[in-house]
């Protein structure tokens, strides 16, 4: 897809956009940019299938938001979590910060190559379905190495049970997210070690 020529938000982004707006005083709508950035981008998955910000989509938050585009640019590319350029169906982000390189998210991200065919970070499968990209902590160490697939995590990932989320993925199917070993949320594997019994009053 090249960059549209013209973007309006639809009535259920218009919904959100209203309900985000009226958060700040008169006056200083332009800190709902965040918001409307968010919006912005999920209306694009939603409409074309690729979660993205183009340029018209920016210039209509500024015409909303009363602000320059620059500065609806300038935030745009300085927040990882937008993408300003056309990405997969499904956005594998493979976290490389320490716990989950530590515990094996070279592997990972290999996996997610060969199951995709895509050559390195930042690229999409020749498919259009998945683009690959490199991020920083997601802030779930404990349950290490992380698989973010859009806004879900899959924890305790390994190659094997990437390829396994990659071939559902390609089904049409949507796995839970969560660990993918059955940990009850953060507890150790195997289940927890403590707090098991209720002492007697």
């Amino acid at each position: 897809m090249s960059e549209p020529t013209s973007f309006t938000f639809d009535a259920e982004s218009q919904a959100l956009i209203d309900a985000a707006i009226a958060k700040y005083p008169a006056g200083k709508q332009a800190s709902a940019v965040l918001p409307l950035l968010d919006i912005a981008q999920r209306q694009m998955a939603r409409v074309a299938g690729s979660a993205w910000v183009p340029v018209v989509a920016m210039d209509e938050i500024g015409r909303v938001l009363d602000m320059p585009s620059i500065r609806v640019y300038e935030i745009a590319t300085f927040y990882f979590m937008f993408n300003t350029k056309q990405i997969g169906r499904f956005h594998l982000q493979v976290c490389g910060t320490t716990p989950c390189w530590l515990r094996g998210s070279d592997d990972v991200a290999r996996a997610c190559r060969e199951a995709t065919g895509i050559k390195g970070y930042g690229e999409s499968s020749e498919d259009g379905m998945f683009t690959l990209t490199e991020v920083e902590c997601l802030g779930a160490c404990v349950n290490a190495p992380v698989l973010q697939v859009d806004d879900d995590y899959y924890e305790d990932m390994d190659a094997e049970r990437v390829t396994t989320l990659i071939a559902a993925l390609r089904r049409g199917e949507r796995p839970t997210p969560g660990s993918t070993i059955g940990r009850q949320s953060s507890a150790p594997e195997g289940g927890p070690m403590t707090l098991n019994t209720i002492p007697a009053e």
